[in-house]
Parts: structure tokens; C-alpha cells; sequence
């Protein structure tokens, strides 16, 4: 009884390995700059990005007038008068380097939410197109060090999957 189990463990990977392994590779980059939604993507991006940048304007336009015209009275006014006016300048000038970190960690957010739906759509093609033509591993070629003859290219079954040309 040993034998038979020990023959069939060996002999079990064996099976495994008979089955034939097709591996495909998919360029995601190039089907994710033909999505027909990426427009209107870049337009929404370019939109936080143009808030972010007039907001900042706006904060920095009002701490220069402000120096601006501290600089010029600044002779004449009383030691306390000084000190309040150099306070709401530090006040303001730490409101514009926080309103900046806090911009640097929105913008990559955003955009991971405006390009997301994308990404999920081209993931759930090549999902499909993997079921469909019955491959075993899809990889990206960007990664690759090595792509042999033998490799097949999904990208053209991804994009037709899309309805892209």
C-alpha cells in the first residue's frame, strides 16, 4: 500500500506538467492610451489640477500683497503693530505650505480615481480574453527581460474585447 501511494505522488506533478501552459503577453500601456474615456479622463485631471494651481495662486498673490505692504509701512508701525503683522505673515505663509502638502497627496489620489474605472475596465478584458482563449498566465511586456518567438500577443484580443481598432 506504501508503494502505491508513494508511485502516485510521485507520479501526480507529472500530470500537472503534462498539461499544456500558454502564456500571452498584453500591452496594457498602449490599450490604455487608445481608451476611448481617457479624453475626457485627462480633461477631468487637468481640471483638479487647475483648481489646486488657482487656489494656490490666489493664496500666493495675497501673502506678496500683503508682505508688499507690511515692507512699506513697516518703518512706522509701533514694535506690537510689527510683531501682529509678522505673525500674520508666518500665518499665512504656513496655510500655503500646508494647502501644498496636502495638494501632493489629493493630486495622485484623484487621479488614481479618475483613471481607475479605466484600468478596471482593461483588467476585466484581459480577464476575459484569458478565460476565453484559454491562457494560463497573461503578463505585461514592460516588465519582461525576455519575450521568446513562441510567446502569443493578446494585445489584439484585449483590444477587440474593447471594440478598440
Amino acid at each position: 500500500m506504501k508503494k502505491i501511494i508513494l508511485l502516485l505522488a510521485l507520479l501526480l506533478p507529472l500530470g500537472v506538467f503534462a498539461q499544456e501552459i500558454k502564456i500571452a503577453v498584453v500591452d496594457a500601456s498602449a490599450i490604455f492610451n487608445l481608451m476611448p474615456e481617457l479624453d475626457a479622463a485627462e480633461k477631468e485631471m487637468a481640471a483638479v489640477e487647475e483648481k489646486y494651481t488657482t487656489e494656490h495662486k490666489t493664496m500666493q498673490d495675497e501673502f506678496n500683497l500683503k508682505y508688499e505692504d507690511y515692507m512699506k509701512v513697516e518703518a512706522t508701525l509701533t514694535d506690537n503693530l510689527k510683531t501682529r503683522r509678522q505673525t500674520e505673515l508666518q500665518d499665512l505663509q504656513a496655510r500655503i505650505q500646508n494647502f501644498l502638502q496636502l495638494a501632493q497627496e489629493d493630486i495622485p489620489r484623484e487621479q488614481q480615481r479618475i483613471y481607475a474605472p479605466i484600468q478596471e475596465k482593461i483588467t476585466t478584458a484581459i480577464k476575459a480574453v484569458g478565460d476565453e482563449q484559454g491562457y494560463t498566465l497573461i503578463v505585461s511586456p514592460q516588465y519582461m527581460l525576455y519575450v521568446g518567438k513562441t510567446t502569443i500577443d493578446a494585445t489584439p484580443f484585449v483590444k477587440a474585447k474593447l471594440g478598440i481598432k
